[in-house]
């Protein structure tokens, strides 16, 4: 669900974003979420440089790769909690003509294991579950090998050992019969429950599909909710994200509101990939929002209003050092690590923070810079040859921001 992989675009009138993001502007908060107590307070920052306003080299960029059909979706730069950007590109459906707009809900692959990381901080916050509680301590039906080894620490870290229920052989053929959420959720448990660990837990890194449906497992669990549910009422909800929801296909087919996926061939020509996804998203990926939601959804989890300041601060900060992506020309090497659910990257001093997500015709990207307040928000239903639509534009973004 992620990598860690004739078009008009139109301006989003400034009515349209204020309904978006509410007429307050949003919260912002410092460091990977906060500042250390005690610590002496930012130098105020200079407004939004020339290239990442409208009419600059970031918006000139991503109108570029639209106009070559290269770019499909929708771009959101804020900046301090306000608007400095937004940029709606492309077709939501091709076949009936509907346009990519503010309103629109994109699949978002991989950045659903956001949400599913906060509910789980949760759930620990309220004493119900522990980071370092073992696999075996919330759900049965898994090996005494698994069940008595994994924690919930190595589950969140991509440190399980587990791998990735999506490459399991047989998957996507039963996939194909799964017709209602629970025979997706429970068909799906039953792949991960008979894989095998690829390491032993807490001894490599590997990222972890199956790793996030167990997480997803344990906050039905232990909440007594399904978690599609947990996650409505307690995520969706308290911030505000009135357009995002786990859409199953046939709603992902009809509603006008939901953008298709187009995925590239080989042949370089565009399909509509809506076949090659299952039933329903899952607690690892795909569930669907809005360009405004996701903003919404990062000042509240930035402004301590999911989690109390202390579980922010632990879930965001930085857990397990891995392999750093490549840095956008023209900027130094990068550190990255591993957090309680997003990646947190170090470039120049500098972080961004955030998560990717990438499937079949889906490329999202959701990050914060928090040395200098901006969000950025990147949301396609195209993918280039199974390679991100957004990558490029993300590589660009994040250049102009962490630049001296």
């Amino acid at each position: 669900m992620t990598q860690r992989a004739s078009l008009t675009g139109r301006p989003v009138s400034r009515r349209a974003t204020l309904g978006l993001l509410g007429a307050a502007p949003l919260a912002a908060s410092g460091a990977l979420a906060a500042p250390p107590a005690g610590a002496a307070p930012p130098a105020s920052p200079a407004g939004p440089p020339a290239d990442l306003r409208p009419g600059g080299a970031f918006d000139r960029f991503v109108a570029q790769l639209a106009a070559e059909d290269a770019f499909s979706g929708t771009v959101l730069l804020l900046h301090r909690g306000r608007r400095v950007l937004a940029r709606s590109y492309g077709m939501a459906n091709q076949e009936r003509s509907i346009a990519n707009g503010p309103d629109t809900a994109f699949a978002l692959g991989s950045i659903t294991k956001l949400f599913t990381a906060v509910a789980v901080a949760q759930l620990v916050q309220r004493g119900t579950v522990s980071f370092h509680g073992t696999l075996g301590t919330y759900l049965d039906g898994f090996p005494t090998g698994i069940a008595g080894t994994v924690t919930v620490h190595h589950l969140l870290t991509h440190t399980s050992g587990m791998g990735d229920y999506l490459q399991s052989p047989g998957f996507w053929a039963q996939a194909a019969t799964w017709g209602s959420v629970q025979q997706a959720w429970d068909g799906t448990m039953a792949f991960v429950r008979a894989g095998a660990l690829s390491f032993p837990p807490g001894a490599g890194h590997a990222y972890s599909n199956s790793a996030y449906q167990v997480l997803g497992a344990i906050v039905a669990k232990v909440s007594g909710r399904s978690y599609y549910d947990y996650v409505r009422e307690h995520i969706f909800r308290p911030a505000g994200m009135t357009g995002s929801d786990f859409f199953t296909a046939p709603q992902w087919r009809d509603d006008r509101r939901i953008a298709r996926p187009y995925s590239s061939q080989q042949s370089a020509a565009r399909v509509d990939a809506l076949d090659r996804h299952i039933f329903v998203g899952s607690p690892a990926g795909n569930s669907f929002s809005t360009a405004g939601d996701l903003a919404r959804f990062t000042a509240a989890l930035l402004g301590d209003q999911l989690l109390s300041p202390v579980y922010t601060r632990l879930v965001l900060g930085p857990k397990v050092p891995i392999s750093p992506p490549p840095p956008p020309p023209g900027l130094p090497p990068q550190v990255a690590f591993e957090t309680y659910a997003p990646l947190a990257v170090l470039t120049g001093g500098k972080w961004a923070v955030g998560h990717n997500g990438g499937a079949p015709g889906v490329s999202t990207d959701l990050a914060w810079y928090p040395d200098s307040d901006w969000v950025t928000v990147l949301l396609s239903n195209y993918d280039l040859g199974m390679r991100s639509a957004v990558a490029p534009v993300k590589a660009l973004a994040q250049k102009l921001i962490i630049r001296p």
